[in-house]
């Protein structure tokens, strides 16, 4: 039987070949996983395991029994890492592949079926796995994106505070621009504790606001009702607490950075902050890109690492990202050039950047307002987050620094470029472009 297998494969065209004679495929679930390894390898081919640690670790070593080399596992929601991280620690190759791209064909659908599809295409060679960043930046990651949810837990309860002061009537979110700055802490603080006199209120304003203390006097009339003065106080505390929260995770970041090897021989010293760490890392300065600070460079470099090698140019950099025109073309007919859709957090960090960009008066900016004219805004904010993906993908691979030639000279290589453009169609048509100021004659001075 084996024999005749084998002969069989040898009449196949090379792409159908057995690639990975020694593959299995894994169906992720929530309670149990079901796992599919070659006829022949063991009594029973498919089994299911519990997903409990020490199922787990029952599971890997079946594996290693059945003489499996490489496994194939669907990215199921966060129930694959335990799978993968033990799987790996086995000493097994393990490719985390696409949901969409291994769906079965039409018809019965199982568990079983499904695990024995993945062992299949994983053994013609034919899935891809997703691209997953070395132990230390997958720490890093952790870290950061635990930061993005504190983050984004702190400003739901600004959200809080701003409702209850509307509750009561207070305005303060329309007299100064953040109401977690210094003025408007020091006013709601007051508040709460007992203060309610507006003119002493607005005392309290920082001389850098720009709206006077009349101003935030008026805005502070309101009906201090006990139930939304509670509302205001729980927010503030959350406020406060995830404020601290984010000082911790910011500590855990910084020493994490510091397990980096500096790519400079000449600054071995311990990093003080998050820039000096990021630069120690790169040997560049990302911060240099406009439109990106340095928490948008911790965000990318925490989601796709130091080694550019894993793309091959930037254009595959940027097709990975989602942020390249879509390729839908049947019959020689573009059907759309609609971007696919990626939840990618590097991308989401870059399209913020570009958005940030206009009212920028550097060359991104330009390039940004321009494409906004002829495309609309979302198609502008993708095109210039691509640009800012292919600048980031040249300075972490060559080491190369960025200069901004300036909106000016953007504009007028712009220009000239429209213009040589005309030249060539008038040419086409047998026509001359002349400039009119220079064959109009000079109008003399008295």
């Amino acid at each position: 039987m084996r024999k005749k297998s084998k002969s069989k494969d040898m009449n196949l065209p090379q792409h159908l070949q057995h690639i990975h004679a020694h593959a299995a495929g894994i169906d992720i679930g929530s309670k149990s996983h079901f796992v599919s390894v070659p006829e022949g390898s063991s009594e029973q081919a498919v089994r299911e395991f519990a997903s409990f640690t020490d199922d787990l670790q029952q599971m890997a070593d079946w594996l290693i029994a059945c003489s499996v080399t490489t496994v194939a596992v669907e990215s199921t929601g966060i129930h694959w890492i335990p799978v993968f991280e033990i799987l790996e620690s086995k000493g097994l190759e393990v490719k985390l592949v696409n949901a969409r791209h291994v769906k079965n064909v039409p018809g019965r659908k199982s568990d079983i079926l499904d695990c024995q599809w993945l062992q299949r295409l994983h053994t013609y060679g034919l899935l891809e796995g997703a691209f997953r960043p070395p132990e230390q930046i997958c720490t890093l990651r952790g870290y950061v994106r635990q930061r993005m949810n504190l983050v984004r837990y702190a400003a739901s309860h600004v959200q809080h505070m701003q409702k209850a002061l509307a509750q009561m009537n207070l305005q303060l979110a329309n007299v100064v621009s953040n109401i977690t700055g210094k003025t408007g802490m020091q006013i709601i603080k007051a508040i709460l504790a007992g203060e309610r006199d507006p003119l002493i209120l607005a005392g309290l304003r920082d001389q850098r606001c720009k709206n006077s203390e009349e101003t935030i006097a008026r805005s502070l009339h309101g009906n201090y009702r006990p139930e939304h003065l509670f509302s205001l106080k729980q927010a503030v505390d959350l406020y406060d607490f995830y404020q601290g929260q984010i000082v911790e995770c910011d500590r855990e970041i910084l020493a994490q950075l510091a397990t980096f090897d500096s790519t400079s021989d000449t600054d071995k010293r311990p990093p003080g902050s998050l820039e000096e760490a990021l630069q120690q890392m790169t040997c560049v300065d990302l911060t240099e890109i406009d439109g990106i600070d340095t928490n948008s460079a911790l965000k990318i470099i925490a989601e796709i690492g130091l080694d550019m090698s894993r793309w091959k140019s930037a254009k595959h950099f940027a097709s990975w990202l989602g942020l390249c025109p879509g390729t839908k073309v049947s019959g020689g007919k573009i059907l759309s050039g609609r971007s696919k859709q990626v939840a990618n957090r590097a991308a989401a960090t870059l399209r913020m950047a570009a958005f940030s960009l206009f009212n920028s008066k550097s060359a991104l900016g330009a390039y940004l307002r321009r494409q906004r004219s002829r495309l609309g805004a979302p198609k502008a904010i993708t095109a210039t987050a691509h640009k800012l993906a292919r600048l980031v993908y040249s300075m972490l691979k060559h080491g190369t620094a960025y200069v901004d030639i300036g909106q000016d000279y953007y504009e007028e290589r712009y220009r000239s470029r429209v213009v040589q453009k005309l030249k060539r169609k008038a040419q086409e048509f047998g026509y001359q472009l002349i400039d009119i100021a220079k064959t109009q004659p000079e109008t003399a001075t008295t």
